[in-house]
């Protein structure tokens, strides 16, 4: 029997839950770390529409979400033993990989385009990740509904970012499209 089948219902494994959490918001801050300089220069001179939110919003909004990403995470890996478990794994861990990329093709790149398909990808990814999560632990799949939700909302931004922008002059030394 596994040990973790042996604890009492509700005991919480600290060191389980701040490694989930601190996985998934090291995944942002390798993120921000790549918002410098001449690449958030770039993005505030994009046209973008009248329902983008100020750019301040975006670090704490996406701190709770990898919280509860990481929150997730945990409650996934304390059930790591069953197969639908390993299912939903890896699905999260699909979906990380998707999100740790956005921001390197967005920005990085300087390609609301490409990044408008990793995003779409995440999207599908996110959506296949709670209905495997959900089956492991439906606490845990409720905890990844906002994550869901801001995504939905950073879609649109972006696919209407490239439509804003899909006649700018591309920048020398830029793949952007």
């Amino acid at each position: 029997m596994a040990a973790h089948a042996l604890e009492p219902a509700g005991h919480v494994q600290w060191g389980k839950l701040a490694l989930s959490v601190g996985l998934c918001e090291a995944v942002g801050v390798l993120g921000a770390l790549a918002l410098r300089g001449e690449r958030l220069a770039w993005y505030r001179g994009l046209e973008k529409p009248r329902f983008a939110p100020p750019d301040w919003i975006f670090g704490p909004v996406w701190t709770a979400l990898y919280g509860l990403m990481g929150f997730s995470l945990y409650k996934l890996w304390d059930r790591r033993d069953q197969p639908r478990a390993k299912a939903a794994l890896r699905a999260f861990a699909s979906q990380l990989l998707l999100n740790a990329s956005w921001t390197p093709v967005f920005f990085g790149f300087k390609s609301p385009t490409g990044g408008l398909a990793v995003i779409a990808a995440l999207w599908l990814e996110v959506v296949e990740t709670i209905a495997r999560t959900r089956k492991v632990s439906p606490e845990a799949a409720a905890a990844l509904l906002p994550y869901a939700a801001w995504v939905s909302f950073a879609t649109v931004l972006n696919a209407s970012i490239v439509s804003l922008n899909h006649d700018r002059p591309r920048e020398s030394g830029s793949t952007r499209t």
